[in-house]
């Protein structure tokens, strides 16, 4: 199963809601790859197994669980977290794009491709039950963002 969804990182029509820059956006995205764990809930431990110029190859520890994952990217541009079939994990991927169609107008674009199957009328409740726990999951990944900038860690 293959879906996306926008989400709008700055509303500019929004006066009281602080702005994030394209940068502050990245940077929180690199955090996520860095140390996932405030991103994912249940996620104890994360090792980075390799380090290259522009991915990264990581072990997530879920208690006994551990899925291994890459997660390649092109620095202001998107990031792309990529894991295999397991006992313990169903697989898939995930790409985030940071969108500005106009100067300081940001968009998270989340691109998910699963491995459930497509269009079996039996499998529609459980499709959209995880596109929403993953568009919820995404609005959260916005909200720590959000606090990572906040926090001040990009001054």
């Amino acid at each position: 199963m293959k879906f996306e969804h926008l989400v709008q990182v700055n509303d500019l029509a929004n006066a009281a809601q602080s702005r994030l820059t394209r940068e502050e956006v990245w940077f929180g995205l690199l955090c996520r790859a860095e140390d996932p764990r405030p991103f994912l809930p249940g996620l104890e431990r994360c090792v980075i197994v390799e380090r290259g110029e522009h991915e990264l190859v990581r072990e997530l520890h879920f208690g006994a669980a551990v899925v291994e994952d890459r997660v390649s990217f092109r620095p202001l541009q998107w990031m792309r977290f990529e894991s295999s079939a397991t006992a313990e994990h169903a697989g898939g991927s995930l790409t985030i794009s940071i969108e500005e169609p106009e100067p300081g107008e940001v968009f998270l674009r989340f691109r998910y491709a699963t491995t459930l199957p497509e269009g079996a009328s039996q499998d529609v409740q459980v499709a959209e039950i995880v596109r929403s726990a993953y568009h919820e999951s995404d609005l959260d990944t916005l909200k720590v963002i959000r606090m990572i900038a906040e926090s001040g860690r990009l001054q």
